[in-house]
């Protein structure tokens, strides 16, 4: 008789006990000790939400702070010896370090621990794993993830230390390290290829939209700042929009009318984060080409974070480095039902010209979204 395996429930997979390991490095601030501490603090509650967006247990947080990185394992030996201790009382099964390691630093770091060691690069690309959906976003998160693992190589495997050689051989054959080394370059390769064609593929669609003189906008913004709450509110999609880091993942486009006769295709995009790898950016240049091609950004700001200011530069740093820098910009606070009542004004705010720079408004309570269609109809 035939037995039938099924695939356990992930929903019942135990989250793994994360530790969450910031470092703060005193050859890398400028600035007041003040502002150093409050960056410091901000980019250390974004590590906590990033790897609560992973679907990580986080037991607690380890801070440390150094004049210059140690190169063998970051934080030191001293610092490292009471992580490893604390690892072991509390059963901690992931490390998380709030910054990019070397190969040799995870490896080191590992090895001391006892435990699994990720880095922020890591842990942003299995968030999104997780998310992608659409076969271009599962692509290019494939690409990155790749991209990644190849400069990790650190070691070969035993089992295959070396192939025999023979006559008319050249030399012992390929360790295993080699092999795994030779397969990621040609996965990565054929990945490229498809997201060739894939690129190709939106250039057509493109070149249909323009041939027909539609003016298309990109939301563009901080993740998190609520612009796939906006893109739903204004185009009746149904976009996952969920309170938390990258819940949107793959881009999607609706044709939204602004009057009887006007219309504009709204693209939602991936949301931005401080310090986004740039193995990232390469490997989505298929999606962000849309944002750098598109007519007009709509650079979604939430209003109600103490950080946004430092949030829209962030931001509008990732959009120079694909080439977007000078598409018009229209800024949009989000969110105004989460200040205080005095600052809940909402509308249209315009610079000498009369021409419209910004809009506020709320897109959970409606609140100011006559005022952006107002807006994208000047502009449109």
């Amino acid at each position: 008789m035939s037995r039938r395996f099924t695939q356990p429930d992930k929903s019942l997979t135990k989250p793994e006990r994360t530790l969450l390991l910031a470092v703060m490095l005193g050859d890398e601030q400028t600035g007041s000790r003040d502002s150093r501490e409050r960056d410091f603090a901000a980019a250390t509650a974004e590590a906590e939400e990033l790897v609560r967006a992973a679907g990580g247990d986080l037991i607690g947080v380890e801070t440390a702070k150094r004049d210059r990185v140690h190169a063998a394992l970051l934080v030191g030996t001293g610092k490292a010896e009471e992580l490893a201790a604390r690892v072991a009382a509390e059963h901690i099964e992931l490390v998380v370090v709030n910054r990019e390691l070397s190969p040799t630093q995870e490896r080191n770091l590992e090895k001391v621990l006892q435990c699994r060691v990720l880095d922020r690069v890591g842990l942003i690309l299995a968030i999104f794993a997780q998310r992608a959906h659409s076969q271009e976003g599962k692509l290019q998160v494939e690409l990155a993830q790749l991209s990644h693992l190849a400069g990790r190589l650190v070691r070969g495997y035993g089992h295959l230390q070396s192939q025999k050689g023979g006559i008319g051989l050249k030399g012992p054959g390929e360790t295993q390290l080699e092999t795994d080394r030779r397969l990621i370059q040609t996965r990565i390769s054929k990945l490229r290829r498809r997201l060739a064609d894939v690129k190709k593929q939106r250039a057509v669609r493109r070149q249909a939209r323009l041939s027909g003189k539609v003016k298309t906008f990109a939301l563009v913004g901080y993740t998190n700042a609520g612009k796939s709450t906006l893109f739903n509110r204004l185009s009746k999609a149904d976009v996952l929009a969920k309170d938390q880091l990258f819940a949107t993942l793959d881009p999607t486009a609706r044709r939204l009318y602004l009057a009887p006769d006007t219309y504009i295709v709204l693209s939602d995009t991936v949301g931005f984060v401080r310090d986004l790898p740039h193995r990232l950016v390469s490997a989505f240049a298929a999606t962000l080409e849309e944002t750098a091609l598109a007519d007009g950004l709509l650079h979604i700001v939430d209003a109600s974070h103490p950080e946004h200011e430092r949030q829209i530069e962030d931001v509008n740093t990732v959009l120079a480095e694909i080439g977007a820098d000078k598409v018009p910009q229209l800024l949009v606070f989000n969110k105004t039902d989460l200040l205080p009542e005095t600052e809940q004004q909402n509308g249209i705010q315009r610079n000498a010209q009369g021409e419209s720079v910004a809009v506020r408004l709320s897109a959970v309570s409606g609140a100011g979204l006559d005022a952006l269609r107002e807006a994208l109809l000047e502009r449109a």
